[in-house]
């Protein structure tokens, strides 16, 4: 049987994860509590909203979980923003976050779109 383990936007989601621990790992200590911790925080409720929606038994409880996931995401896109201005992040670690968000961002609305054709 399938379940969120299965799913590519769960695995991506999860090396996002990773990724951003790695990333904050270098900000400065003063913001273990502030910048740090938002980032991370946001980075893990991707994946966690997406096993908990593949995990309700409607199409329209899912969807309400993935769309969650979604404004986690985007809330890490601005997070992400704001270490790059206050030069915490730039170059290749920057691009890649970037990209990273933007082709999970457009994974995770494909999906939401299949789910919507199983209603």
């Amino acid at each position: 049987m399938a379940t969120h383990k299965d799913l590519e936007i769960w695995k991506l989601s999860i090396d996002l994860v990773e990724n951003i621990y790695g990333l904050t790992k270098q900000f400065p200590k003063e913001e273990m509590y502030g910048l740090t911790s938002q980032m991370r925080r946001a980075s893990i409720s991707i994946p966690s909203n997406i096993s908990e929606g593949a995990a309700r038994k409607g199409n329209n409880e899912n969807i309400q979980f993935l769309y969650i996931s979604l404004g986690s995401l985007s809330e890490l896109d601005t997070q992400l923003i704001i270490a790059e201005r206050l030069k915490y992040v730039e170059g290749t670690n920057l691009e890649k976050m970037n990209e990273d968000i933007i082709f999970l961002r457009r994974k995770l609305l494909n999906y939401i779109k299949y789910i919507k054709t199983l209603r």
